[in-house]
């Protein structure tokens, strides 16, 4: 296999991780080894269910929580915990072809993750791993260190419209 890209989706648009879910299904569909790994979520019933389903290594690291929905969740903690997912992470992110962190760069602008430990992981990467990152607010040292970069941009959105909330299966 060939040297691994870093990619990111980012932006305001949704779509960031429906977009990685679908390059970790093209990529298991040509026989690569998948992990999708997935930061500050912890539903179910979603696109990680279809992509276990076909073989796909899925992590939630869900014990990490947004300080905008769980203010009372101490950056202390949270930085621990974020540190013991990153080593995982560098442990076992050989063992793939394709790795997926989605809502990592969400951590860093929730300050969870300094930009320079979110750097330091990317550079570790192994050199054959493909790796795609998804979350709001790239910065310009992620773009920068990134091959491929899309930015989803809200253009009209039905709950900003007011015509309906969020669906499920839809938006989740």
């Amino acid at each position: 296999m060939t040297e691994g890209l870093i990619h990111i989706y980012t932006g305001e648009g949704k779509g960031k991780t429906t977009a990685a879910v679908g390059v970790a299904l093209r990529a298991k569909a040509r026989g690569y080894r998948v992990l999708f790994a997935q930061f500050m979520k912890s539903a179910r019933g979603n696109e990680l269910d279809l992509i276990e389903k076909h073989s796909i290594k899925v992590v939630q690291y869900n014990e990490i929580l947004s300080p905008y929905f769980h203010p009372e969740a101490g950056k202390e903690e949270q930085a621990q915990k974020i540190n013991a997912a990153l080593k995982d992470l560098e442990q076992s992110m050989g063992e793939y072809d394709l790795v997926v962190l989605d809502e990592f760069i969400h951590l860093i602008g929730t300050g969870l993750l300094s930009e320079e430990k979110a750097l330091r992981l990317i550079r570790k990467k192994p050199e054959q791993v493909e790796l795609v990152l998804t979350g709001r607010g790239a910065t310009d040292a992620l773009i920068e260190a990134a091959h491929y970069v899309t930015e989803m941009k809200n253009i009209k959105h039905p709950l900003k419209e007011g015509i309906r909330k969020a669906k499920e299966g839809i938006e989740y």
